[in-house]
């Protein structure tokens, strides 16, 4: 309805004039205070509340910021300890499977004892932290690589089999024996190391044990034993790793001032801390190990002893405990957790932080905020009572005016002021009326507004609705892998077991019939002229066509069986996709495994050829990433290449398709993989949209368009990666994902 602007007007004016009477309206006289209390007294009163409010939530918010602080600072030394003897302690494990692997590989002669001292040698010479690397055989064969802390080099041991005597060699720069250095009596499967790997029958540390005969000399054993393909033991592969490497590490860590870490064992003898103190005493030239408890650290002995008290003794820790103690007048923060690992380390580490690293500062802090906030007492006080007479004598000119416009007096005039608030108050009386019909214009822009604003949220609404779509659709598409992931680890775990059953009597099985066949063929040999029941027999069975065939076929189902664990076992690590956290992975590992069920299409098919997969592999870093979710991106990008060359062979009868795939290393800590196919090739102008959700150029019924769209999501979104694609028509099309090796750090600098 359009306005009657007079008419409004003159209901706005008569509006304006009520309101202006109500509002200067004066009540009934009340006491008469001084403008000087008025001002000064509640300005005086909010300042010294501030002043004793802030003083007190200052101190209060500094205890809590220390613990918060403590606490952060000890989760993250914990992590970072945490991950450094995940690395530390898992390489001689590593080591000794790679060792393992060659001697089963025919690759490593452990009856060689000059090339074995050779190959022993070198990775001593590789691996600094190692004391000892060798190994040992049921005969008291010996050989491998000593070193000991005094900073000598890797010396080479030789003890043929049969003998007690243990010789020890210099080398020269290339491995060989030059100059005996010492030989002693040693007789190895009597040791308990050996005898205790024995025991296990599979990798373990055995023992941390100290040498008499160098100073310092402190090590665990990683042991493997060691069986021929009859599972015969032949012996034991050892590695030990000094442990006074952890305390280096430990001292490098800044805690705080005056704060430690330092690891124990369950029975609380010390492995590693980060005072200068070591963890080991020297009595008559013999190194005895020290407990926690005994340490020559005042704060690592008084917090082993507390937590011992505390918790009736170690072996009653099972979960990471944030505690606090008193120790020389001193608040300490405590977080012990056990660190285990699968060979059989038990472990606490402790970290400790003295309250005092911290309260220093914020009390200097707090008494500075007290002194500036009473100095600001003390000027505001003084300021207030100059202000408060000043601003008397503007008062009373005000008073006058807006008496006269309570009155009605719109044309009052209120004289200007030097102060611009008593000023900007003058001019808003003056300008009310002007500012009445401006008003009216400001109803119709805000009108205007309103319109454009319902239009722009129109249109967010619209967008928001889409990407609810897109966000629906994917995670119906995760809710569909998850259920696919769990279906297929259910049923690798249940072909899985009789499988390994087959499998692993087929040897068995084939052994037996080896001894059967040889029984058989001395029988002959002895008996060559049987009787006739026994003869016919013979003739009936051919018996020369089950000797040549009996063996093939125990050698068909082993290899069948052997194909069937490594499909399960392929199917196994594809039903991890809602794996949770971020893990360390070889992505060949993923990217083969994606291959293995994508075998079936690979396979020649009715109407084409088998088409052939190139891999390019280069030696790649382990990269820290979401397993689950690279394997799916894998198995997307995989699977159109592979729709992508049926459709080349349907269309123009490609005779030969081809998907190649590469992995490179780059400097800057990225993996780049290529996959690329000899299809049709995209069309450049369609490239751009291949990420959007819902984009497909599949036939109806053949593609949903999100795959594409979620694996982009999760190597840049998720991983902080790119995914990038290079097609031209009738030359393929390449698909490049680019991948950071460590995951924290691309998302910190996402951030």
């Amino acid at each position: 309805m359009p306005l009657n602007a007079p008419k409004l007007n003159a209901k706005l004016n008569a509006l304006n004039h009520s309101v202006l009477r109500q509002k200067f309206r004066f009540p009934q006289p009340l006491p008469q205070l001084p403008l000087l209390a008025v001002l000064v007294v509640p300005f005086l009163l909010q300042i010294f509340t501030a002043v004793g409010l802030v003083g007190y939530f200052s101190f209060r918010n500094g205890q809590k910021a220390i613990n918060d602080l403590a606490n952060q600072l000890q989760r993250e030394v914990s992590a970072r300890v945490d991950q450094h003897l995940d690395s530390y302690l898992a390489l001689p494990h590593q080591i000794n499977q790679i060792n393992l692997n060659a001697i089963k590989q025919g690759m490593l002669d452990l009856y060689d004892l000059d090339n074995s001292g050779r190959y022993f040698w070198k990775q001593a010479q590789i691996f600094k932290q190692f004391g000892f690397i060798g190994y040992a055989l049921e005969d008291n064969t010996n050989s491998g690589a000593w070193r000991w802390p005094q900073g000598h080099n890797a010396a080479i041991i030789y003890h043929p089999g049969g003998s007690l005597k243990d010789y020890t060699y210099e080398a020269d720069q290339d491995g060989n024996r030059k100059k005996l250095l010492h030989v002693t009596d040693f007789y190895a499967p009597a040791g308990n190391s050996y005898v205790e790997a024995v025991k296990a029958g599979k990798a373990l540390w055995t023992r941390i044990y100290t040498l008499d005969e160098f100073e310092g000399y402190i090590a665990a054993a990683a042991n493997v034993p060691i069986y021929d393909a009859n599972q015969k033991l032949i012996g034991v592969l050892g590695i030990d790793l000094f442990l006074t490497e952890i305390s280096a590490f430990l001292q490098q860590i800044q805690v705080s001032p005056t704060g430690r870490v330092f690891i124990m064992e369950r029975d609380g003898m010390l492995i590693g801390n980060s005072s200068s103190q070591p963890t080991y005493r020297v009595e008559n030239g013999k190194t005895h190990r020290l407990r926690a408890t005994d340490s020559d650290d005042p704060l690592i002995r008084a917090t082993a002893s507390y937590l011992q008290q505390q918790f009736n003794g170690f072996q009653q820790i099972q979960s990471p405990q944030q505690l606090t103690f008193e120790f020389n007048q001193d608040r300490q923060f405590v977080e012990v957790s056990p660190w285990q690992d699968e060979y059989g380390i038990d472990w606490l580490v402790a970290v400790v932080v003295p309250e005092s690293d911290f309260m220093a500062q914020i009390n200097a802090n707090t008494r500075t905020t007290i002194t500036l906030c009473l100095v600001a007492l003390a000027v505001a006080t003084v300021l207030g009572i100059y202000t408060s007479r000043w601003i008397a004598r503007t008062i009373l000119r005000l008073g006058t005016a807006s008496q006269a416009i309570t009155a009605g007096n719109l044309n009052q005039q209120v004289q200007p002021s030097v102060i611009r608030e008593v000023n900007s108050l003058a001019q808003s009386f003056n300008q009310m009326a002007s500012q009445l019909q401006a008003s009216f214009l400001a109803l119709e822009q805000v009108n205007t507004e309103l319109e454009d604003r319902v239009e722009a949220r129109t249109a967010a609404l619209t967008a928001t609705l889409e990407e609810l779509r897109r966000t629906q659709a994917q995670m119906v598409q995760s809710e569909k892998m998850s259920a696919l992931g769990q279906m297929v680890a259910g049923v690798a775990h249940e072909i899985n077991n009789p499988v390994n059953f087959i499998h692993g009597n087929v040897d068995h099985a084939q052994a037996y019939a080896e001894e059967l066949l040889h029984l058989l063929q001395l029988y002959q040999h002895h008996y060559p002229k049987p009787v006739r029941e026994i003869q016919t027999a013979l003739d009936a069975a051919d018996l020369e066509f089950i000797e040549q065939d009996f063996t093939q076929l125990l050698h068909s189902m082993q290899l069948g069986s052997q194909r069937i664990s490594d499909i399960v076992q392929s199917l196994r690590s594809f039903s991890k996709l809602d794996e949770a956290g971020v893990k360390s992975i070889d992505l060949h590992e993923g990217i083969d495994t994606a291959l293995l069920l994508l075998q079936h299409r690979l396979k020649p098919q009715p109407g084409r050829c088998k088409i052939q997969v190139i891999r390019d592999y280069q030696q790649l870093p382990l990269v820290e990433c979401y397993p689950g979710q690279i394997n799916q991106v894998f198995m997307n990008i995989l699977n159109n290449a592979i729709d992508a060359l049926e459709e080349a062979i349907y269309i123009e009868s490609l005779i030969e398709p081809v998907i190649k795939i590469r992995t490179v290393a780059s400097e800057n800590e990225f993996v780049k993989i290529y996959i690329s196919d000899n299809g049709i090739g995209i069309n450049p102008a369609i490239v751009p949209r291949l990420f959007d959700p819902f984009f497909t150029t599949k036939p109806v019924g053949k593609g949903t368009g999100i795959g594409l769209s979620i694996s982009y999501q999760i190597v840049t979104e998720t991983h902080h990666g790119s995914l990038e694609c290079n097609s031209e028509v009738g030359q393929g099309a390449e698909f490049v994902i680019t991948i950071p090796t460590h995951y924290n750090t691309a998302r910190e600098g996402s951030k």
